[in-house]
């Protein structure tokens, strides 16, 4: 059922990344959920914080640096009397977009990361994942985008087709940003300050477990769709968001040894014939909030 709520969304929502007249360089979310189980009635709350820093450097008229971290944390009970386990991916986002023509450009991104439960580090808690994009500029108001993202987990490897969208209308009122599966936003300004809008953010990782020896890993498979009201600060250069959504997150256990091999989205190429060690999480409401710090490209090239 998650794998097909995971290709509703794919096909649903049309977006993109690197994209927009502006650039969120310092992003912050906490979200929190209690998940049930769909075999009993055990529960366990999860609580998740995120936090994103970007720093683009343009080095020549057709070449932009991309520069980045991601942390993200996760705690929750994986199973009915085990303890809480607290789950980390800590990631760097290294390089760059290229200007290819007057229509078209590239965007080219390596993305090493640590994920795991932090206990003991090894050779399992490191993944690489890629990213890359070719963007078509429309019109001034409109692109859209085609690309692959690709990475290495503890389940085996995952390859996620990408298309997308970038649209704000003429009167700057109404306002989508997306990259599918990954992450959607779209948003509709009631003021100047503050708007209403919807996002989904979507992930496919891995964490290892190393705690008490456990020879085992997390494999994560999440959508998170809220609708959310924005307010604007010091010239919306500042956003907090209140945020009310639906968690589909599963976090399955599985035994090291034991991989699928290659996914496209969640669905393997090869039979899974991997033995879980935990029941699937059902879904549930959630709550959360998102402070962001943007910078406005557009007021930055009207200073020029």
């Amino acid at each position: 059922m998650k794998k097909l709520k995971l290709l509703l969304a794919f096909l649903l929502c049309i977006n993109f990344i690197y994209s927009q007249d502006y650039v969120d360089i310092v992003k912050l979310s906490v979200n929190n959920t209690t998940l049930g189980n769909i075999e009993d009635d055990y529960e366990t709350s999860v609580n998740n914080t995120n936090f994103e820093l970007y720093y683009p450097k343009q080095l020549s008229e057709k070449f932009v640096l991309l520069m980045g971290l991601t942390a993200e944390n996760t705690r929750l009970n994986l199973a009915e009397n085990a303890e809480r386990t607290s789950l980390t991916m800590t990631r760097l986002n290294l390089g760059f977009k290229y200007q290819h023509s007057e229509k078209w450009s590239g965007t080219y991104v390596l993305l090493p990361k640590i994920a795991s439960d932090f206990d003991n580090i090894g050779s399992n808690d490191f993944q690489i994942g890629a990213l890359a994009i070719l963007d078509y500029q429309y019109n001034e108001s409109s692109k859209i985008k085609f690309g692959l993202y690709s990475s290495t987990e503890n389940h085996g490897a995952t390859l996620t087709p990408i298309v997308g969208l970038w649209h704000r209308s003429k009167d700057s009122k109404f306002y989508i940003n997306a990259t599918l599966p990954i992450r959607m936003d779209a948003n509709y300004a009631l003021t100047k300050n503050f708007s209403v809008g919807s996002d989904l953010l979507t992930s496919i990782k891995s964490y290892n477990l190393s705690e008490f020896n456990s020879n085992a890993y997390v494999q994560e498979e999440s959508i998170r769709f809220a609708f959310y009201a924005a307010l604007g600060l010091m010239e919306n250069s500042i956003i907090l968001r209140g945020k009310i959504g639906f968690d589909t997150t599963d976090y399955g256990v599985f035994d090291s040894n034991e991989k699928v091999g290659v996914q496209v989205l969640t669905f393997p190429l090869s039979t899974d014939k991997r033995t879980r060690f935990n029941s699937e999480f059902d879904s549930a409401l959630y709550l959360g909030f998102d402070a962001i710090y943007r910078f406005d490209l557009t007021k930055a090239k009207k200073d020029e």
